[in-house]
């Protein structure tokens, strides 16, 4: 009887503490990564301009609040894993400015800054063991709306800036990200 009475007596102190507890909301995202918020939690699938039919091109990318609201990360594949990457944006008080670092399955990586205005913002990144020379890359994204992400970009190629990828996203929640 007293084990009964004392576990009677636990459930209801397990019961009102849970029921005091009321849920807590995720912390927010950072206020300098806001303009990104419409793009978070969705998977976006972009045909590149130059695809053909009998050669398609296209990438699908995730869009992820990070670190309790402090950063971004997008995972992105290019046809089914051929070559992807994951990438990681974050305000950086000392630069003022949005800093983003991208790591590849072809070995290289980048790190560069981001200007934003508005729904449209502009990249810089210095790019490290590229086996193709390329040392920086510059692109232009812009937001028409929360289902729809246009990219280009141009590379600096052997000190020669090359016309890089042009890509129309729109969102394709069943697309996912491969890695192989």
């Amino acid at each position: 009887m007293v084990r009964i009475l004392g576990l009677a007596m636990l459930l209801t102190l397990m019961l009102s503490v849970a029921s005091t507890n009321e849920p807590v909301a995720p912390p927010a995202l950072h206020e300098q990564l806001k303009v990104f918020e419409p793009l978070l939690g969705k998977t976006f699938r972009g045909e590149f301009a130059n695809s053909t039919p009998d050669k398609p091109k296209f990438d699908v990318a995730r869009w992820e609040r990070a670190m309790n609201g402090q950063a971004i990360r997008i995972l992105h594949s290019v046809n089914d894993g051929e070559y992807g990457g994951e990438t990681i944006l974050m305000w950086e008080p000392s630069k003022k400015s949005i800093s983003y670092w991208y790591f590849t399955t072809a070995g290289f990586h980048t790190e560069g800054t981001m200007d934003v205005n508005g729904r449209e913002w502009t990249s810089t990144e210095k790019v490290v063991g590229n086996a193709n020379g390329i040392t920086e890359v510059q692109a232009t994204s812009k937001l028409n709306d929360a289902s729809e992400l246009t990219v280009s970009s141009k590379y600096l190629s052997n000190g020669q800036w090359e016309k890089g990828h042009e890509i129309q996203y729109k969102s394709a929640p069943d697309a996912k990200v491969v890695f192989k």
